[in-house]
């Protein structure tokens, strides 16, 4: 596919948060521009600024591992950043498929999701595409994402981060929380550039959200590991929770993540307390999963209707 512009933007503003202090080389003086020059990117990496000018230009059909392998050295990528790369090499060599569906849909492993949510009753578990449309989730999971099931998240966390103002409160380190979702949505669009319905997301956010539209235009890549993260939930206050994030081998882009609250913690009384409230609300509407419209290809739910206008529920096992 022809992704220039996107290997072009990527390689310029990784090449533009360098110094030459950064990589250990002389400056010089009557530097015009940010960061590297492309020679010295060339010489980082050991080859011609001749080709390093065409691959920065777009053109890194065919380009050899050894070679990303050292201008992503050259550049000091992260891991994400490397694999980003790859990402988009290996985009720009491909042709469209013949047809949208993934081998493995979500549908055949469905039974499996949800044992794995059954048996988490201490924390918060979700799985969610590289779109974060939020798939499947277990009680407490629903409970902690309550917010973002109604309108206009509709499911979707990055939806819900950008438009409902209310993840401002949710989240005390908004900022933060915005970077990551950006960064895994970015990533996402390099892994896999042909998803319709990712295009259609970023075009949306880039619409109506100009904190969106920044970030996106920064180029900016994550991997969603291990850690902790800082929540205010409307119900029962302030929650401090670790998070492990697990990939599908067979299924690339989606996520089985899970937050736990340390034992003996505050938090872990207050997510007790979250579960009584989910308990007592289980059966009310507003507190059910509603699957994101961009889910569509990838619901859990055997359940084919599409967009009409009023949200639908995610594959969910009754509790």
């Amino acid at each position: 596919m022809d992704n220039r512009a996107e290997v072009r933007e990527f390689l310029t503003s990784r090449r533009a948060k360098l110094t030459p202090d950064d990589v250990g080389i002389s400056g010089g003086s009557n530097r015009r521009v940010p960061g590297l020059r492309r020679n010295e990117v060339a010489t980082l990496a050991g080859v011609s600024i001749e080709y390093y000018s065409k691959i920065e230009r777009g053109q890194i059909s065919g380009a050899s591992e050894s070679v990303l392998h050292a201008i992503a050295q050259a550049l000091q990528l992260d891991d994400a950043e490397r694999e980003h790369l790859f990402d988009l090499a290996r985009a720009a060599g491909q042709t469209p498929p013949r047809s949208r569906r993934k081998p493995g849909t979500p549908a055949s492993i469905r039974s499996g999701m949800e044992l794995m949510l059954d048996a988490i009753t201490g924390g918060a578990a979700m799985v969610r595409n590289g779109r974060m449309d939020i798939l499947a989730v277990n009680a407490l999971g629903r409970a902690l994402q309550t917010e973002v099931f109604e309108s206009p998240g509709d499911g979707n966390l990055a939806r819900y981060t950008f438009l409902d103002p209310r993840a401002r409160d949710f989240h005390p380190n908004w900022e933060k929380a915005a970077d990551i979702t950006v960064g895994i949505l970015r990533t996402e669009a390099g892994r896999d550039p042909y998803d319709r319905d990712l295009q259609d997301l970023v075009g949306e956010l880039s619409t109506r959200s100009d904190e969106f539209r920044v970030r996106w235009g920064a180029h900016d890549v994550r991997q969603h590991g291990a850690g902790k993260k800082q929540f205010t939930h409307p119900i029962v206050g302030a929650l401090e929770l670790s998070y492990e994030d697990m990939q599908f081998v067979q299924h690339p882009g989606l996520t089985f993540l899970v937050y736990v609250p340390q034992t003996g913690s505050e938090s872990e009384e207050r997510f007790r307390l979250l579960a009584s409230w989910q308990a007592t609300n289980d059966a009310a509407p507003s507190t059910r999963p509603r699957r994101s419209p961009t889910a569509a290809s990838e619901r859990l739910s055997p359940a084919s209707a599409k967009r009409t206008g009023k949200p639908t529920t995610p594959s969910r096992h009754h509790d």
